[in-house]
C-alpha cells in the first residue's frame, strides 16, 4: 500500500521525455547551494533526462552528460557562486569507493548544488537534509509512461518541494 501523501510527498506521471525535462527545469530553477537530489530507478527511467532538465533550469549553459563512466561531472552556474554536481554511482560497489572519491566532502557544502543517480548505492553518504526522486516506467496503450515519486527529508528540502509543487502545479 502507497503511503498517504502529505507536505514531504509528491507523484506525477510524465508521458514523454520532454515534459520530464521541462519538469526538471521546473526543479533546477528553485535549487540553490547545499541542496541534494538523489534519483533513483532502473535503466531508461529518465534519471539523466530529468538531470538535464534540472541543469538547464538551474542556469547551466551546457547540456548535462550522463557522468556514468567518470563518476561526477562539474558545472559552473552562471553568474552565482555555485556549482552543480553530477553525480552517477551506477558504477560503484559500495559507499566506501564513494567515500575514497572524495564527493562526500562536498555534499550540503552552500556552493554546491548535488544531483546523483543512483543514490541508493551508497545510501549512508547521503545528507540527512534532501530530496529523493525514485523514478519508474510502464507502457500503457503503446505510450511510455515515467512515473516520478518525490519524498522530502529535512526543513529546506520540504520547503524545496512546497515551492516546486507551487511552480509546477499551482498547489
Amino acid at each position: 500500500m502507497a503511503p498517504i501523501l502529505d507536505e514531504h510527498m509528491l507523484e506525477f506521471v510524465s508521458l514523454s521525455p520532454e515534459q520530464t525535462q521541462r519538469l526538471g527545469a521546473r526543479l533546477g530553477a528553485l535549487l540553490q547551494g547545499g541542496d541534494v537530489i538523489c534519483l533513483e530507478g532502473p535503466l531508461g527511467a529518465g534519471k539523466t533526462c530529468l538531470a538535464q532538465g534540472m541543469g538547464r533550469g538551474c542556469g547551466i549553459v551546457e547540456t548535462l552528460i550522463s557522468p556514468t563512466f567518470v563518476f561526477a561531472r562539474q558545472y559552473s552556474r552562471p553568474g552565482a557562486s555555485q556549482t552543480l554536481y553530477h553525480v552517477d554511482w551506477y558504477r560503484i560497489s559500495d559507499a566506501e569507493m564513494v567515500f575514497s572519491l572524495g564527493v562526500d566532502e562536498f555534499m550540503g557544502d552552500p556552493h554546491a548544488i548535488f544531483i546523483i543517480e543512483w543514490a541508493e548505492r551508497a545510501r549512508s553518504l547521503i545528507p540527512s537534509d534532501h530530496l529523493w526522486i525514485r523514478l519508474d516506467f510502464a507502457t500503457h496503450a503503446d505510450q511510455m509512461r515515467r512515473m516520478l515519486y518525490f519524498t522530502a527529508q529535512g526543513d529546506r528540502h520540504t520547503a524545496l518541494l512546497q515551492m516546486f509543487r507551487r511552480s509546477a502545479f499551482g498547489a
